[in-house]
């Protein structure tokens, strides 16, 4: 799970630097590993990128740098790879023209691609990003063009061989220097990707002015356009969402003449997009495959209401409380539908990192603590029911009951408003193994022992998506989704047991994060002992090394590097 987005202002002289910042800064919530853009500058390139929150990795003087009308951002939460500065995104490669890549998602056959790169291609691999696997891959597709036709043919023919080789959930954004930016999204609509406009010059919507489809969009070239994760970004940024990205679909804005060109590059897309979207990742104010992401969470609510009293008809329930944030608008609802009061029993502290996203199991525990405090007068003596989005690990939860306990609750009910996790997920969210997650090999009554609640209730899965189904317009094509983390099944074929879950098994569980992170810290601290009071940042991003701007007074050492293009093809 990452936070995507793009720009193309059609005035050259206006700077998309402070729009991205911004767009990044709504998207947070996605992803708090890291933080990039670029920009481009009449075919120059600007790069950003480093650890840390976007308010962090983004200073006045990087943003003096970052000069140009059209560019991409990412902030990461790393789901492959490591959590590397070098593998903080955008990536680069420098043949041809240059091209940029952000990537929200997982690709599940890398070593596949990583061996036809490397030993059929003649590509190197410099990390174990997927999305560098992204990048290559249309870059060389792309130097296979047939050159008597258009470049707009020439795109979208690299997208569908690229497509045609990758497998799993994903969305992304190429910026093609001097070429434009190229917006795509997997054939079975997984990962969420949203396009905008505005009129050039314009920071309010524009109402009935926008066009329905990007192809009606012409020529225009009064026209800014923008592609993101998710619609908010396009809201507070002060354009108008015109429609998602279709499943294997391509979005290319030509910078040259402000056209707008749009192509089905997949022959047999669907549409099944992960339901974990609305149920934790995604804004409560974004629109999702034209469904309200705050409309869904309402059904959820009350469709947990409705199985509590199916179960319970007399549950005792006193007082209802979410376990912020995600899950207050579900409990909301719930305590509607209830006829119970619904209160504020935890109080978050907003400096604290999302848990369920934190890497390593001690930490996640740890920083429950610091995340949320009680109101103590909100749980003595009462009998509580607890609202939670989900339940992965289950560190969360058996904190929370606990804390609910020593508050003074007489009974803790645990409620999750998605059904049990039972399985990994493998489109790009960090539910790797299945030993890791609680509802493993038990059932609700075991759950509820672990959790240390008095009892549990899960949403089921036909509730979970049907909340989502009876928001969808009259028409939409939507039929089903993917809910691989609870069926086990996965829309891109795997299964259970295969030699792949093993692999993933053995590199993202919670010891192997740790071993990972241990050898880093070894290396940091070799690096100290050798003197090396700053290691700069590396921006090959499997290329070549770009620290190359000759501009008199301009350093490359504070991570903001002007990157040139080369003419020969980088092997």
């Amino acid at each position: 799970m990452c936070g995507i987005i793009g720009l193309l202002l059609a005035d050259e002289n206006q700077f998309v630097n402070q729009l991205l910042v911004d767009g990044l800064t709504v998207l947070q919530h996605r992803g708090q590993d890291a933080a990039g853009m670029v920009t481009a500058e009449r075919r120059r390139l600007h790069l950003r990128k480093d650890n840390g929150l976007v308010r962090d990795v983004f200073h006045t003087h990087h943003m003096m740098e970052l000069r140009g009308n059209v560019g991409i951002g990412h902030c990461r939460y790393p789901t492959a790879g490591s959590s590397s500065c070098a593998e903080a995104q955008p990536l680069y490669t420098n043949y041809p023209y240059g091209i940029c890549v952000a990537h929200n998602g997982n690709i599940t056959n890398t070593q596949e691609l990583t061996e036809y790169l490397q030993d059929t291609v003649g590509r190197h691999v410099n990390t174990e990003s997927d999305s560098e696997l992204l990048l290559n891959l249309f870059a060389e597709a792309l130097t296979k063009q047939e050159k008597g036709i258009s470049t707009t043919d020439q795109i979208f023919k690299a997208i569908a061989e690229v497509m045609g080789k990758c497998i799993g959930g994903y969305a992304g954004l190429y910026l093609i220097n001097g070429i434009g930016l190229v917006s795509f999204r997997d054939p079975h609509g997984i990962r969420p990707l949203v396009f905008g406009c505005r009129k050039t010059g314009s920071s309010a919507k524009n109402g009935n002015t926008v066009p329905a489809s990007p192809a009606r969009m012409g020529s225009d070239p009064q026209v800014d356009y923008v592609v993101a994760s998710e619609s908010v970004a396009i809201d507070t940024l002060g354009f108008d969402l015109v429609r998602d990205i279709k499943p294997g679909e391509a979005i290319f804005l030509d910078m040259n003449t402000g056209q707008c060109h749009s192509r089905v590059c997949h022959p047999n897309p669907t549409y099944t997009p992960c339901i974990f979207e609305y149920v934790y990742f995604a804004r409560p104010d974004s629109i999702m495959d034209k469904v309200s992401v705050y409309e869904s969470r309402l059904k959820m609510g009350e469709k947990l209401a409705e199985k509590i009293i199916r179960l319970y008809p007399d549950h005792g329930i006193d007082v209802v409380v979410p376990i912020p944030d995600t899950s207050r608008t579900c409990a909301l609802q719930a305590a509607y539908r209830l006829n119970r009061p619904f209160r504020e029993g935890f109080i978050k502290n907003r400096y604290i990192a999302r848990t369920f996203i934190m890497p390593g199991q001690e930490t996640r525990k740890k920083s429950v603590r610091l995340k949320l405090n009680t109101i103590k007068s909100e749980f003595a003596g009462k009998n509580v029911l607890l609202v939670d989005d989900s339940i992965v690990r289950g560190t969360t939860g058996h904190e929370i009951v606990q804390m609910a306990r020593d508050a003074g609750a007489k009974k803790v009910f645990f409620t999750s408003a998605a059904p049990p996790i039972r399985f990994p997920n493998i489109y790009g969210v960090d539910i790797p193994t299945r030993e890791e997650l609680i509802a493993y090999n038990r059932d609700e009554v075991e759950i509820a022992a672990k959790l240390g609640s008095d009892w549990v209730v899960y949403q089921d899965l036909a509730d979970l998506e049907d909340s989502v189904k009876c928001l969808l317009p009259p028409g939409h094509s939507l039929k089903d989704f993917d809910t691989s983390c609870f069926s086990g099944t996965y829309v891109t074929g795997q299964k259970i047991g295969d030699e792949y879950f093993e692999k993933l098994y053995n590199k993202r569980n919670d010891k192997a994060k740790q071993m990972r992170e241990s050898r880093s810290s070894s290396v940091l601290s070799s690096a100290s002992s050798l003197s090396l009071t700053r290691m700069a940042m590396q921006s090959n991003d499997g290329a070549e090394a770009i620290s190359n701007d000759k501009r008199s007074g301009y350093s490359s050492d504070d991570g903001c590097e002007s990157l040139t293009n080369k003419t020969g093809k980088a092997r």
